[in-house]
């Protein structure tokens, strides 16, 4: 009898022990579970994108790249630029199904937990922003769609989900409004795609993840629009202790401030110089950072706050360029004993520097990282033949999160074609293949030479007025001379725990020879190497304007 009591005893305190541990995993669960709120409070938390994600997961992306590319060794089919489609005999989609008799083309089929993080999509024509295809979202197996409405209407930011999160930039469609999903995503539309991309998170199975519902988004509507306005002015809002620096630079020199020790972080760094009179004083000026004794941070001033060569000013999450010259980041630079961060004259000339740093708290910790930038340029570069520029490769663990690319075009034709191709954890075909440059940096239709654009998350904050200086009136396209697009990243953030390559193809319509520079941004740990190596050289080896625009230059003067 009291074997038979002891043993039913035991029974019970195993079962009240696993229940007790249920309980706890539940409510682990619940307490780590991304949501639609999670999530919008993410995408304008500065702090998060500096450590690297503790619910592990791996950018990915759906598009309508081509799908003769196979590998580089097949060169015809891997630079074909028909990344679009345009008939019935275009297969530049997953498949298409039939649905009550209806034919639907698939866009995208995720199978696992994920987030959608950002869509792109073009207008059909450049000149009529309305379309009839449907898009249509389903989740975690619905045979019911939860979103659905017109392809471009409902992520443009003139439908369901609001500017900024969702806005019309340069003929595009674009939103950064999260979707999240338990089990699955397929989206399709009801007619042939054109040209598309969907940017999404891909988690480890078994991620607790709250779907998307419609009552889950109008119960988020409060918040979505705190967000927005967040993102709409872009300040920051950590006190600290603030550093300032005044100094004339002579050619060669420069000057370097010493941060507090101890663990700290960089809230904010600004940098104005006196005079833009000459441009090429954006390039030929190099900030230098370093963190615990290891350099982190050289990058010519205009590509690291995304102006490019000369001052343009811009407005983003991440950075601002303000009319009257001040320059300013707002990336979170953590460390735990150290830093300096210094300036570099490479020009011939003098210049006159203010330089101010916001210094406030920091707990590192496992998943801290230091913030990283580094600088690629070249020219000239041949378009002849057909290739791929590597922007950058990095090994180790990390996060990328951003660039800023400035082209010197010599021709009036678009320079624009080429598609990112990006590698993570030594993959061998991108997890991330796109459909061009500009598609890239969020606008489409390569544009005219007077276009400018901002958003929180990416601008074109310059584009040569060729047109405007030539006076113009006609609606014939010219990309001749400097463009400048920029690109940050919040939700689509890339970790990587081995390795990132991410190579720009260039593709222009025209054999010419044109200039390439570029600014990359990426959260790393101590250990974590990229192939980017300080190039004085290459600095001051600024792409020349071509002969039209000078002489357009001196004759508007």
């Amino acid at each position: 009898m009291g074997n038979k009591y002891s043993q039913m005893k035991s029974i019970k305190l195993l079962l009240n022990s696993g229940f007790l541990v249920f309980t706890l995993f539940v409510s682990a669960q619940n307490k780590n579970e991304i949501t639609i709120e999670s999530l919008l409070k993410e995408m304008v938390n500065r702090d998060a994108v500096a450590r690297f994600p503790t619910t592990n997961f791996r950018l990915k992306q759906e598009s309508s790249y081509n799908r003769v590319s196979k590998t580089p060794e097949e060169s015809k089919a891997w630079y074909n630029n028909h990344d679009y489609n345009s008939n019935e005999k275009d297969h530049n989609f997953i498949r298409t199904e039939e649905k009550n008799g209806v034919k639907e083309w698939v866009l995208m089929d995720h199978v696992g937990p994920g987030v959608v993080v950002r869509t792109w999509m073009p207008f059909l024509k450049p000149d009529r922003p309305d379309t009839d295809i449907q898009i249509k979202i389903y989740l975690d197996g619905s045979t019911e769609p939860v979103l659905e409405g017109n392809m471009l209407g409902l992520l443009d930011g003139t439908g369901l989900i609001p500017f900024p999160l969702a806005h019309q930039s340069l003929r595009s469609a674009v939103s950064f409004f999260p979707i999240p999903y338990a089990k699955s995503c397929k989206i399709t539309t009801t007619a042939m795609p054109f040209f598309y991309q969907f940017t999404y998170r891909a988690y480890d199975a078994y991620t607790p993840i709250k779907t998307f519902t419609k009552e889950g988004f109008n119960k988020a509507i409060s918040l979505t629009k705190e967000v927005g306005e967040l993102l709409l002015a872009p300040k920051n809002t950590e006190k600290g202790e603030a550093l300032v620096c005044s100094a004339t630079l002579k050619p060669n020199k420069e000057k370097s401030v010493k941060l507090p020790k101890g663990n700290a972080a960089v809230r904010e760094l600004s940098l104005k110089l006196d005079d833009y009179t000459n441009a090429e004083l954006t390039r030929t000026v190099v900030l230098k950072m370093e963190f615990d004794g290891e350099p982190t941070v050289w990058c010519p001033i205009g590509d690291f706050f995304g102006s490019g060569i000369g001052l343009h000013p811009f407005e983003g999450w991440y950075r601002t360029v303000s009319e009257d010259g001040t320059m300013t980041c707002r990336w979170v630079m953590p460390y735990q004993k150290s830093g300096k961060i210094s300036v570099l004259n490479l020009s011939a000339t003098s210049v006159n520097i203010n330089l101010k740093a916001v210094i406030g708290t920091w707990k590192w910790d496992s998943e801290s990282m230091y913030f990283n930038a580094a600088w690629k340029g070249q020219y000239p570069v041949a378009t002849r033949p057909f290739s791929d520029w590597n922007y950058i490769t990095l090994k180790g663990r990390g996060v990328y999160v951003g660039d800023a690319l400035t082209v010197m075009n010599p021709v009036a034709k678009w320079w624009g074609e080429g598609d990112e191709r990006i590698y993570v954890d030594g993959e061998d075909f991108p997890s991330i293949f796109g459909t061009g440059t500009e598609d890239y940096y969020a606008y489409s239709w390569g544009g005219k030479s007077t276009d400018f654009y901002e958003h929180p998350f990416h601008a074109q904050p310059r584009s040569f007025v060729y047109n405007k200086l030539n006076r113009k009136t006609t609606k014939e396209k010219s990309t001749l001379g400097y463009s400048t697009e920029t690109r940050t990243r919040a939700l689509d953030g890339m970790p990587f725990s081995s390795s990132l390559k991410l190579d720009m193809e260039i593709w222009s319509w025209t054999d010419c020879e044109m200039g390439y520079g570029v600014g990359m941004y990426w959260y790393g740990d101590k250990q974590t190497t990229s192939n980017r190596v300080p190039n004085k050289k290459e600095v001051i080896n600024v792409p020349p304007l071509p002969k039209e625009i000078t002489e357009l230059l001196k004759s508007n003067k």
